[in-house]
């Protein structure tokens, strides 16, 4: 995390963990604020990769999962890096920054990534940089989001992902734009600069609860949002976890790392697992790559958990990739058969 940036936070009452910040005094609060009113969360737990120069969407387009084509100064995009066996090393949020590329991912996969990707450079006029500490990312979620944001800003975008640049900083090639997306109906995500992030902030908190970024992690999780992590790279294929349902992946694109495993699973009909939003009542923490169970499985795993976040109203919420037999058949438990059961809960979107 940006120090001054951190120090800033802290002045504020923020408590933070290797440079994510936990809560602010009252984690079950702010938790059950996330769910009832409108917060204000620090993103530190993700950091952005900056993808440069004048063959950068040639490059991504070689690289990823969906169609860089389509990402616009107006409109941003989920996708995907994949081994060339069609596993998900990284989930993306790509916008643009003039000509540059921002790729938002989890910060402790950002290095292991950069490196992965300037492997690929070659000759290409293409430069890849952590712009983490450029880039201040905030979370503003509940019913009076949008009403905060529109007294701050004016004008926001109306359409899922679609992105608005309420001020510039200087309008240059690689400065760091301020930037709105429209995550969901009742959920935004402002990219900003260290300093006006400062002001931003003290606005915003004035109007809403600040809550720590484990709260973004259950809204994630709420609107069926896969995050993959270091526990879990290399588990899954993109459709497994929904990517084809959120915009993450083309079937019309050309080739790139995986594309043939990709495919192969949406026309042949091989997908066997999908991703599933679940709650569980246990006492200790579910953690992304614990293996789920089911009867018909016979001893063998059926599942594992991606993502998981403390409850509102208790337990766990989570985001498990299940076999579609072992969810339909059902029931499903975390760790082995005796251990506790999750209850599937529906997501905002459709799975089948």
């Amino acid at each position: 995390m940006n120090a001054d940036w951190q120090n800033f936070l802290i002045q504020r009452g923020a408590i933070i963990e290797s440079g994510v910040t936990q809560h602010f005094g009252e984690s079950v609060t702010e938790l059950g604020a996330t769910a009832q009113g409108t917060v204000l969360c620090d993103l530190g737990q993700f950091g952005t990769l900056r993808v440069s120069g004048e063959e950068a969407q040639t490059f991504l387009q070689n690289l990823l999962s969906s169609d860089i084509r389509e990402v616009t100064s107006g409109r941003a995009q989920y996708s995907s890096l994949n081994t060339a066996k069609g596993r998900v090393l990284a989930t993306l949020l790509i916008r643009r920054d003039g000509d540059d590329y921002l790729l938002q991912l989890p910060r402790e996969l950002c290095e292991p990534i950069r490196k992965k990707l300037s492997m690929y450079v070659l000759r290409a006029k293409v430069k890849v940089t952590d712009a983490s500490d450029e880039i201040i990312t905030l979370g503003l979620s509940g019913a009076e989001a949008q009403g905060i944001l529109q007294s701050q800003f004016g004008e926001l975008p109306q359409q899922h992902l679609a992105v608005s640049h309420p001020s510039t900083n200087s309008g240059r090639t690689g400065d760091s734009q301020d930037s709105v997306i429209r995550i969901s109906d009742t959920r935004f995500q402002i990219g900003i600069s260290t300093e006006r992030a400062k002001s931003l902030w003290a606005d915003l908190s004035a109007k809403t609860i600040p809550a720590g970024s484990p709260c973004w992690n259950w809204l994630n999780i709420r609107d069926g949002i896969p995050v993959i992590l270091p526990q879990t790279q290399e588990q899954f294929v993109a459709q497994m976890v929904n990517l084809d349902l959120i915009g993450g992946v083309s079937f019309s694109k050309g080739c790139y790392p995986g594309q043939e495993i990709v495919a192969r699973t949406q026309y042949l009909g091989k997908l066997k697992r999908r991703m599933y939003r679940a709650h569980i009542g246990c006492a200790n923490a579910p953690q992304p790559g614990d293996e789920l169970f089911s009867a018909d499985m016979e001893g063998q795993a059926s599942g594992m958990i991606a993502n998981a976040a403390a409850a509102p109203e208790g337990g766990f919420d989570v985001l498990a990739v299940v076999q579609i037999a072992s969810h339909d058949a059902g029931p499903v438990h975390l760790g082995s058969l005796p251990g506790d059961r999750l209850t599937f809960q529906p997501l905002p979107y459709p799975t089948a």
